[in-house]
């Protein structure tokens, strides 16, 4: 799900209170290791890292010039594991989400003319330039990660160093209405966010771990995938207190240790290997 689904869609075709606004600290230390997990589900098989507080991993996001599959960004930038993260139009290749590498807006949105040019996405414009991002803050000697939007500001002391945006968000509340345009009323839903489908998230646990997840269809499989509303509380039953909805569908791939996991499968069952705009990246500090 790219920007078809989350932007040129429209031409084509209870969670409790929000928790808590203190960002986790994250600390190096060298003794924790990542974990790998896999849970098959009813419709689906999910693959999840967690990535522990207090580590020596950093999680960062990387864009590419073009396209590239997980398994060519993981050797481009020798990383451990890589998750496709961002929106992007599969058209002219140009990011839908906005991207901060170090400290440096490296894909800003409103430079994509097949986006802001298209008269049928005016109306959601606004809301198309604040989705939710996943952050990594930089506050005196430590490391936070945070899920917020676009438009807020990094907390007290601390200065953005990364961000990619994607959406909707999932916890503490899913917000399929603001972010993914839902209109029930009107049997909208281009997200196809109620049915099953091959999807990507990452989530933060109360102690700050980081937990990235591909739900993968199962071949030959009558439903396919997962829901974002299933998706929401598979975070939850994972530990996440925040989560976000990445860039599904076609796009959604794992690469972990050399094994790449991809989501989508075609008719014959076989996985589809879509080439992606923007990972994250997992590395050693």
């Amino acid at each position: 799900m790219t920007l078809v689904g989350l932007g040129i869609w429209l031409v084509l075709r209870s969670y409790p209170p929000s928790v808590s606004s203190v960002i986790p600290t994250v600390k190096a230390s060298p003794s924790k290791t990542i974990r790998y997990l896999k849970r098959t589900l009813s419709q689906s098989v999910a693959h999840i890292l967690v990535i522990p507080a207090n580590s020596r991993f950093l999680v960062t996001p990387a864009l590419s010039s073009s396209l590239n599959t997980v398994e060519e960004f993981a050797q481009k930038h020798q990383a451990i594991a890589i998750l496709n993260a961002g929106f992007f139009d599969p058209a002219n290749r140009k990011s839908t989400s906005y991207i901060v590498i170090s400290g440096q807006v490296v894909a800003d949105p409103k430079e994509n003319e097949r986006l802001v040019n298209n008269p049928n996405l005016k109306p959601y414009l606004s809301q198309i330039f604040n989705r939710t991002e996943l952050r990594r803050y930089s506050c005196g000697q430590t490391i936070r990660y945070d899920i917020s939007l676009h438009s807020e500001s990094p907390p007290a002391g601390c200065q953005l160093v990364d961000a990619i945006g994607a959406g909707p968000r999932l916890l503490p509340e899913l917000t399929l209405v603001k972010e993914g345009f839902v209109d029930n009323a009107n049997g909208r839903d281009a997200l196809g966010s109620n049915q099953p489908n091959a999807r990507t998230a990452v989530g933060i646990t109360r102690d700050g771990s980081l937990i990235l997840v591909m739900v993968a269809q199962k071949p030959n499989a009558a439903a396919n995938g997962i829901s974002l509303p299933a998706l929401a509380d598979l975070m939850k039953t994972l530990g996440a207190q925040k989560a976000m909805n990445l860039d599904g569908g076609s796009s959604s791939s794992l690469y972990y240790k050399g094994k790449t996991f991809y989501g989508k499968v075609d008719l014959e069952g076989n996985p589809i290997k879509r080439p992606v705009k923007s990972v994250l990246l997992v590395q050693e500090n």
